[in-house]
């Protein structure tokens, strides 16, 4: 059974720190790229950041860029984005995806499977 589970969330101040982590299992974790994504309120979902299924080759979207970093851990089965100098625009509900992909590029569409997501809210 394919699972991605979501942890790390919750609530911050601003211009502090989270760290998202996303533990997948059912599928072989290095055969994928993997994503997450955010949904804000009254928004649409949008790609935070992809990184690719080794690891050697990441994006991040630009409002993200320099203040989010994404990792992985194969050995695991995890990923990681970290998460600093949040913003009350970072609020959202944050989601984990897998792509399956032969390649050493990672993409923000067609993805296979996703988490259930977890909140984050970055408030005063």
């Amino acid at each position: 059974q394919v699972q991605l589970v979501e942890s790390g969330g919750g609530s911050v101040q601003p211009g502090g720190s989270l760290r998202l982590s996303c533990a997948a299992s059912g599928f072989t974790f290095d055969f994928y790229a993997m994503a997450w994504f955010r949904q804000a309120p009254g928004k649409e979902r949008e790609g935070v950041s992809c990184i690719s299924r080794l690891g050697s080759s990441a994006r991040y979207e630009d409002s993200v860029e320099g203040r989010f970093t994404i990792s992985r851990d194969n050995a695991e089965k995890t990923v990681y984005l970290q998460m600093d100098s949040l913003k009350p625009e970072d609020t959202a509900v944050y989601y984990c995806a897998a792509d399956r992909t032969l390649s050493y590029e990672c993409k923000f569409n067609d993805m296979d499977y996703w988490g259930p997501g977890i909140l984050v809210t970055v408030s005063s």
